[in-house]
């Protein structure tokens, strides 16, 4: 930090962390954005005057050597935070990539915690503007390759999406760098990530709430957070795992540089006592062993923590299900090809042959089939020829079947809808998708949308939501439909759970993103839904991934993609209810007011008060005493 020599000088006074005072390493902490801490993010730099004398440890010798062992809560005296711009910048950019390796298909979960610890630092110490753009880095760093699964769309798309999504955590970037200047800053700047995913959950359009850090942790040591708070709980222990990390790397690396230096420090005062006696440097070690070790701790207790969440057992009581992937003949853009009823007749032929199957004792017999979304290209409501193919083969495999079809309503809209297809009495109940997808079932800002983009007009008839929850009348039990996008939405599954509905039934299609890593990503969230709700969830996709998760999140069978695949599965019926499922959004909301609560008061402390000391006790940083 370069001295203001113009300035008026600073009277001689020891430092608190200098061996020339006898006391242990850096006890106190300026705030950033404190004039007195001389940091970017604050509004002001305490002038210090040139060549000041005093003792070795006074404020001159420490602007001498650079502030070295200066406090750990001021941007300066951080090696972090001393380096330059690109460092930020590169923190930020490999916060994010870890973080896109935890998500599947690579779901390497153990590199999300330092992936937020890199984006935690590369923020803590910034003014809120700077901490913005790297927050936006961090966020750009994930989403790019995570949601290059919606590329076959167009690159336009993909690069649009990302930028939207990417100013949710620039939001957050600006509301770390000022959280950073209170106590206990790791669980404020937790908080506040947690909120920008709601944020990003509800807005624009309904939300996206795709590439959640939560939805990392299908199942990690952080997954049983889920039947506890559910996906906000998962996501916030992640982020505070990660920034009690970020509060060790504060605390170790500016603590490491005095003890490891044996060069005295310049001084123009009188001339330096002695060298410290030999055991100076082990009391000194001592000293941080307990401020390091303690967010250490905080690191490694909250994964442990997930050990003591309530465990729910087996009930005695299963269904079994039978599950169907038909497969579709197109692929991207138009994956269920160009000639009508292909996409049906591939779903009643393995009706017809799991029937068979039955009847030759090569398979068990369901109790009921679910069918995935879009199984029929053909709307069988309104199609004479649709309904009797499907009718024939419920017919014949004699259960009742989830049949997925889009059904027309009205002259120019239509409903993503789960039927109940009984083999006796045809279609009854249906659930009608309530989550839907925009661009893709509707289209936001209609009229711009198809004058700027031709794809636009690809939607054709508009979707409407559904009104009521999914849980629907099958054979032996009620099941909770959820369809395809709904499942990464925490309200839709927890409204359906809520109904007492078991087990959990997703039916999706991802035909036009197959091979990509949308699949596995939203495998995961099936996942980690289960954990949440204490049920098992069957997943019927029309070119895979088919699955079935244990309440436990384990997954017990799964197929391929773009393969037809079926199988018989046993599951178990699981009816007890996890807090998670009883709370609802309680866990979310509170974690959101705790961090728009830190932001306010951090907004008050932005201003210096007037004789505010540089060595004020309140000033301190989350256990920097």
């Amino acid at each position: 930090m370069v001295q203001d020599k113009t300035a008026v000088p600073v009277p001689d006074r020891p430092s608190a962390g200098d061996p020339a005072n006898g006391s242990a390493a850096d006890p106190v902490n300026v705030s950033p954005g404190d004039p007195a801490d001389g940091s970017e993010a604050g509004p002001a730099r305490v002038p210090v005057a040139g060549p000041v004398s005093g003792p070795a440890g006074g404020l001159a010798g420490r602007s001498a050597a650079g502030a070295a062992d200066g406090p750990p809560g001021a941007e300066d005296p951080s090696p972090l935070s001393r380096l330059a711009l690109p460092a930020r910048v590169a923190g930020a950019v490999a916060g994010g990539l870890l973080m896109f390796l935890a998500f599947p298909p690579l779901g390497l979960w153990l590199l999300a915690p330092p992936g937020m610890t890199l984006a935690v630092l590369a923020v803590r110490g910034t003014r809120p503007r700077r901490g913005a753009w790297l927050g936006l880095l961090a966020g750009s760093a994930l989403l790019l390759p995570g949601l290059h699964w919606v590329s076959p769309i167009g690159v336009d798309a993909w690069l649009g999406l990302v930028a939207m999504e990417s100013v949710f955590y620039a939001a957050w970037g600006a509301g770390a760098a000022l959280v950073a200047r209170l106590p206990l800053w790791p669980l404020w700047s937790a908080a506040l990530w947690v909120a920008a995913e709601w944020a990003r959950g509800r807005f624009p359009f309904g939300g996206f709430p795709w590439a959640r850090v939560a939805f990392s942790q299908g199942e990690s040591v952080f997954t049983p957070y889920a039947a506890l708070g559910g996906a906000p709980l998962v996501s916030f222990a992640v982020a505070l795992c990660g920034g009690l990390l970020a509060l060790a790397a504060v605390r170790s690396l500016p603590a490491l540089r005095p003890i490891a230096s044996s060069r005295p420090i310049a001084s123009s005062g009188p001339p330096a006592s002695p060298g410290p006696r030999p055991d100076r440097g082990a009391r000194r070690g001592r000293a941080l062993a307990l401020p390091l070790a303690l967010p250490l701790a905080g690191a490694l207790a909250v994964p442990a923590g997930a050990l003591a969440v309530p465990r729910y057992g087996d009930e005695g009581r299963s269904v079994t299900v039978g599950v169907i992937q038909g497969n579709v003949p197109g692929r991207g853009m138009h994956p269920l090809g160009d000639e009508p009823a292909v996409v049906l007749g591939n779903h009643t032929r393995m009706l017809h042959q799991m029937a068979r199957d039955v009847r030759e004792g090569r398979t068990p017999r369901p109790d009921l089939v679910v069918l995935p979304e879009n199984s029929t290209d053909i709307d069988p409501l309104s199609n004479e020829f649709a309904r009797n193919e499907i009718d024939a083969a419920v017919k014949d495999v004699g259960v009742p079947v989830l049949v997925g079809a889009v059904v027309r309503i009205g002259e120019s809209n239509r409903a993503t809808r789960s039927i109940v297809w009984d083999p006796v009495t045809g279609p009854g109940a249906y659930y009608d998708k309530q989550q839907l997808v925009p661009f893709g079932e509707f289209t936001p800002l209609k009229g711009l949308m198809l004058a700027l983009f031709e794809r636009a007009s690809l939607v054709g008839r508009q979707s409407v939501a559904g009104t009521r929850d999914g849980d629907l009348r099958l054979g032996p039990v009620t099941v909770g439909a959820i369809n395809c996008y709904e499942v990464a939405f925490d309200g839709i599954v927890g409204d359906t759970a809520r109904t007492g509905a078991t087990p959990l039934v997703v039916q999706t299609n991802n035909a036009t993103y197959a091979l990509t890593n949308l699949p596995p990503q939203q495998l995961a969230m099936s996942q980690l839904r289960a954990v949440e709700h204490n049920r098992a969830v069957i997943t019927s996709a029309i070119t895979g991934i088919s699955a079935y998760v244990t309440p436990s999140g384990s997954i017990a069978w799964r197929t391929g993609e773009l393969v037809p695949a079926m199988n018989v599965l046993t599951v178990p019926v699981r009816t007890a209810q996890t807090i998670a499922t009883r709370v609802g959004a309680l866990p979310e909301w509170a974690l959101i007011l705790v961090g728009a609560g830190a932001v306010a008061a951090a907004w008050r402390r932005r201003r210096p008060r007037v004789g505010h000391s540089v060595n004020r006790e309140d000033d301190q940083q989350v256990g920097d005493a």
